[in-house]
């Protein structure tokens, strides 16, 4: 299979990949693939892009050190023997909400949709270029901020459950369709960030020529009613509708240091 991995041009003493992102600390990459020649090309790229990486050549494997690295990003292949890439995505989501960037020779836009349907956060088709290919990895981390794993509470009062498609909310769990889910998960990954109409659509519905402003709406409205119906009278709506924008999340920590600032 044949891949451009061509590192990007960088002038003398520049610096490149994760130093632009987190200078702190180095981002972990999961490879899963089966295709030897494109796992030695893809960490040859992101190796010297600056990122440390970790690879699976099959998708048990692939899940076993997603236990137990728990990366920061994970590109994922879908045509594999025995374990697939969908079913890798599907078991991932339930484990976590870290970002996953699928690369597939599967290039028809019916396998893209399902794709970022089924969890992925991106897709790249192959073959791709190296310096495309780097800068999705950079885009998805930047946007990414804490990942979510199994079990972890986001703030006081909110804990996702995303094995049952769920949220712990004020000591109650909320079961989600789907879509509320993914809803949810990717506002709470951007906390405290305004999410666009048109990222909604395409990354938790999966349109691409997202259009269709009214299924995030009414999507926002049926998500917010349950949270609000779990809360009680003494909780609170999480989610902030910034208008002509889109939406965000904002946490009870946040909410009271908004008012504690005042107007």
């Amino acid at each position: 299979m044949l891949v451009d991995w061509r590192r990007p041009a960088v002038a003398p003493g520049a610096r490149v990949g994760p130093s632009r992102l987190r200078w702190w600390t180095v981002p972990k990459l999961l490879i899963v693939e089966d295709d030897a020649a494109t796992v030695v090309a893809l960490r040859g790229l992101l190796v010297s892009a600056g990122y440390e990486v970790a690879s699976a050549a099959d998708g048990r494997e692939g899940l076993r050190l997603l236990f137990s690295e728990r990366p920061d990003l994970m590109v994922l292949d879908l045509m594999m023997p025995g374990l697939d890439g969908w079913r890798v995505m599907a078991r991932a989501r339930d484990m976590s909400d870290l970002p996953v960037l699928v690369v597939s020779a599967l290039d028809a836009v019916g396998y893209r949709v399902r794709a970022l349907r089924g969890g992925a956060d991106d897709f790249v088709v192959k073959p791709f270029h190296g310096e495309e290919l780097v800068a999705r990895v950079e885009a998805l981390l930047r946007r990414a901020g804490h990942r979510q794993w199994a079990g972890e509470r986001v703030g006081e009062h909110l804990r996702l459950v995303p094995e049952r498609r769920a949220v712990v909310w004020y000591g109650g769990e909320v079961r989600l369709s789907d879509i509320e889910y993914r809803l949810l998960q990717l506002l709470v990954r951007n906390r405290g960030r305004v999410v666009t109409t048109k990222q909604l659509l395409t990354r938790v519905w999966g349109d691409e020529s997202a259009v269709d402003g009214e299924r995030v709406k009414f999507g926002v409205l049926r998500l917010r009613r349950k949270l609000r119906g779990a809360a009680g009278p003494g909780g609170r709506d999480p989610v902030e509708a910034v208008r002509g924008l889109g939406y965000r999340f904002i946490s009870a920590e946040e909410a009271d240091s908004d008012r504690e600032k005042g107007p």
